[in-house]
C-alpha cells in the first residue's frame, strides 16, 4: 500500500530528472500525471501550494454537460462533457452522484429573436432578453440527444406553473414553467483529485509528486524548482515540460523564459449558506437559472448547506482572488428572485470562496460566451548542450472533462517521447470508486463487513467520505499497536486517529490543508478556534512540528480562513495547546 507522504521535494532533488515534468497540480495536471504514470512514463508533478488549491478548489461542485454551451455552438464540448459526466458517475460513484436540476422559466417565447444573435456573435445585444420556454425546450431536446448513447440519467421533463409550484411551493409564483433534467453533483472535489493523484503514484516509483514546490525559473540546464516552505532550490531536467497551472499559465511561462498571452480567465465566486428554510425550499434539487443580467447562476443543496453562485467577472491575476461584498449582494438578489419569501442575510454565510476560470484570452468577447473548451500550445524549450525539449501549455479545461483532456494531452506527450499508449483510462475506476457498492444491498454488505471493527454508522460515514479506500482508514483506526481512537472534542464526526491518518498519508504540509482540502470542515462552517487548536495538537506530532511551527500554522490557518473565506473566528486561547 503506497501513500503520498513520501512525496516531497527531497524525493525530486535526489533524482532531479524525468521524462516529463508537470507544473501545476489542479485536476487537469493531476489527471495527466495519472494517465502518464499508468503508461509507465517517468513523470513528476509539482505544485507551488497544496494539491488542488487553485482554480480546481473553487468549482461549483458540479459535473455537467454544459447545456448552456449549446448556445455558443460548442457541440463538440457538450458531447464530450455529457459522455464524461456519464462516465464519472460509473468510475467515481463515491464522489459523483446524479443531481436533479430544475430551471424556473418566466416566459414562453422570449429570446427567440435574440438567440441567433447570441449564437452568431457571442454578444447579448444592447438589452438582455431572457430565454423563454421555447428556447429552453429546444436546448433540453438537444441535450437529451447527446446523452442517448451510454446515458446514465433520465431525460428532461417540462411542467406548467401548477405542477411546478406543487413540487417546489416556495418558487417565485410568477413563473410559467419549469424544466427539470439531470446532471451530476461532485460532493468532494479535492478528495476526488487526491484519489486521481494516488492512482498515479500507485503505478510505481517512476511517478513522483510534490506539493509546495514552485517552478521559480529556468537555468541553462533545466527548470529551477523551489521548496515553498524552506526556500531550497534545485534544477530539474525533463524532455517535456507541461504547464497546467490554469489561470497562472502565462505567469508560469514567463518564469520559464517563455512569455505568453494565452489566458483570459474570469473570476467566479460562491457563498455557502446555513439556512434550513432555503435548503428545504430547493427540495433537494439544484435550481439552475438565468438571472436578470443574463448570467446563468445556481442554488445548490450540498452537505446540509446551500451553495449559491456564481459570478463571471474579469480579473487581474496579479491581484488577490476574493468573493466581494458586491458579489454577495448579487447572490442575495438572485435568491430573492427565485425564492422571494425566503430570507437570507450575511449571518447565514458560513464560507465563501472565489477562483479564476482557466479560460483563453477573449479580448472583446463577453465573459459568458468565452469557450470552455481547451487547447494545447507547444513551443521548443531550449536546453544547453543538448537538443531542445518541449514546453506544452494547457489553455482552458474544466472539471467535467478532466479524464478526456488528460488522455488527449498525454497522447500528445507520448508522441513526443516516441512511446505507445498501453492503457486507456476510459472506464477505469478512480480510487475509492473501485468496487464501490452500487446497490442498497451491496452497501449494506460493505457496511456490515466493516462495521464489526468501528460500528455500522461509522463504517457508513467513512465509506461516504473515502469510498472503498475507507477500508485503509479503518485498518489504521483499529491498529492494536496504536493508542485507542476517540472522536474529536470539537467535531465528533471525525476522530483523532482519522486526522492522524490524513496527516501521515496524504502529503499534509500545513494545517490549512486539513481544514480546506483533506476534510470539508471549513466548507460546511464547522471551523472554530477551539477546533483549529485541537487539530493542530493532533497534526503537530505526526509532522514533527515544534511549538514555533505549531503557532505559525495556527496563525496562517486563521488568516486564510478569515481573509480568503470570510470565516469569523474567536481569538486564540492563551493556554498551551495539548499535543497528542
Amino acid at each position: 500500500m503506497s501513500f503520498l507522504n513520501s512525496q516531497t521535494s527531497s524525493a525530486l532533488n535526489d533524482r532531479p530528472n524525468a521524462q516529463v515534468l508537470i507544473i501545476g497540480a489542479g485536476i487537469n495536471g493531476i489527471a495527466t500525471f495519472r494517465d502518464l504514470a499508468l503508461q509507465g512514463v517517468d513523470v513528476v508533478i509539482v505544485e507551488k501550494n497544496d494539491f488542488v488549491s487553485g482554480a480546481s478548489s473553487a468549482s461549483s461542485h458540479m459535473i455537467h454537460g454544459g447545456v448552456r454551451y449549446l448556445e455558443n455552438g460548442e457541440f463538440r464540448l457538450v458531447k464530450e462533457s455529457v459522455t464524461e459526466r456519464n462516465g464519472l458517475l460509473k468510475i467515481a460513484p463515491h464522489y459523483v452522484k446524479p443531481l436533479q436540476t430544475t430551471i424556473p422559466i418566466f416566459s414562453t417565447f422570449s429570446g427567440v429573436m435574440a438567440a441567433p444573435l447570441r449564437f452568431l456573435t457571442h454578444k447579448q445585444g444592447s438589452k438582455h432578453v431572457e430565454r423563454g420556454a421555447l428556447l429552453i425546450k429546444l436546448g433540453m431536446m438537444i441535450y437529451d440527444a447527446f446523452s442517448r448513447d451510454g446515458g446514465s440519467v433520465p431525460r428532461h421533463e417540462f411542467k406548467g406553473r401548477g405542477q411546478a409550484l406543487a413540487a417546489l411551493p416556495l418558487l417565485n409564483p410568477g413563473l410559467k414553467y419549469t424544466a427539470t433534467y439531470y446532471d451530476a453533483a461532485m460532493h468532494d472535489p479535492e478528495r476526488l483529485a487526491l484519489d486521481v493523484l494516488r492512482d498515479g503514484l500507485d503505478a510505481g516509483p517512476h511517478a513522483r509528486a510534490a506539493n509546495y514546490v514552485e517552478a521559480a525559473g529556468m537555468s541553462e540546464n533545466g527548470v529551477l524548482l523551489r521548496n515553498s516552505i524552506t526556500g531550497e532550490e534545485f534544477t530539474f531536467t525533463a524532455d517535456v515540460v507541461v504547464n497546467t497551472s490554469g489561470p497562472w499559465t502565462d505567469l508560469t511561462n514567463t518564469a520559464l523564459g517563455q512569455p505568453s498571452t494565452f489566458m483570459g480567465g474570469t473570476k467566479g465566486s460562491h457563498i455557502v449558506l446555513d439556512n434550513p428554510e432555503l435548503l428545504a425550499a430547493t427540495g433537494g434539487r439544484e435550481i439552475f437559472f438565468e438571472h436578470e443580467d443574463g448570467r446563468i447562476v445556481l442554488i445548490y443543496p450540498l452537505k446540509g448547506r446551500v451553495l449559491v453562485g456564481t459570478t463571471d467577472l474579469e480579473h487581474d491575476m496579479s491581484k488577490p482572488i476574493r468573493c466581494t461584498e458586491d458579489e454577495i449582494d448579487y447572490f442575495f438578489d438572485l435568491v430573492a428572485h427565485v425564492f422571494p419569501t425566503v430570507k437570507v442575510d450575511r449571518s447565514h454565510i458560513v464560507f465563501r470562496f472565489a477562483g479564476v476560470r482557466p479560460l483563453p484570452r477573449h479580448d472583446e468577447e463577453a465573459p459568458g460566451f468565452v469557450s470552455r473548451d481547451y487547447r494545447i500550445e507547444s513551443r521548443p524549450l531550449p536546453r544547453a548542450g543538448t537538443e531542445d525539449g518541449t514546453l506544452l501549455s494547457l489553455v482552458g479545461g474544466k472539471w467535467t472533462t478532466f479524464r478526456a483532456l488528460a488522455e488527449h494531452l498525454s497522447t500528445d506527450i507520448l508522441k513526443l517521447l516516441g512511446l505507445p499508449r498501453t492503457v486507456s483510462t476510459e472506464g477505469l475506476a478512480i480510487g475509492g470508486g473501485r468496487n464501490f457498492p452500487a446497490t442498497d444491498a451491496a452497501h449494506q454488505v460493505w457496511v456490515t463487513a466493516h462495521g464489526d471493527e468501528v460500528g455500522a454508522d461509522r463504517a457508513a460515514a467513512l465509506l461516504a467520505r473515502y469510498g472503498t479506500r475507507a477500508s485503509e482508514v479503518i485498518d489504521f483506526l483499529t491498529d492494536p499497536t496504536a493508542p485507542a481512537d476517540a472522536p474529536l472534542v470539537q467535531n465528533s464526526a471525525y476522530s483523532r486517529r482519522e486526522i492522524e491518518f490524513l496527516a501521515s498519508t496524504e502529503s499534509v504540509v500545513r494545517l490549512i490543508d486539513v481544514l480546506l482540502r483533506r476534510t470539508s470542515m471549513a466548507f460546511v462552517g464547522y471551523v472554530t478556534t477551539p477546533l483549529i487548536e485541537e487539530l493542530s495538537g493532533v497534526v503537530a506530532p505526526v509532522l514533527g512540528w515544534d511549538a514555533g511551527r505549531l503557532a505559525e500554522e495556527i496563525e496562517l490557518a486563521r488568516s486564510i480562513l478569515s481573509d480568503v473565506h470570510g470565516v469569523t473566528l474567536a481569538p486564540v486561547s492563551q493556554t498551551p495547546i495539548r499535543v497528542a
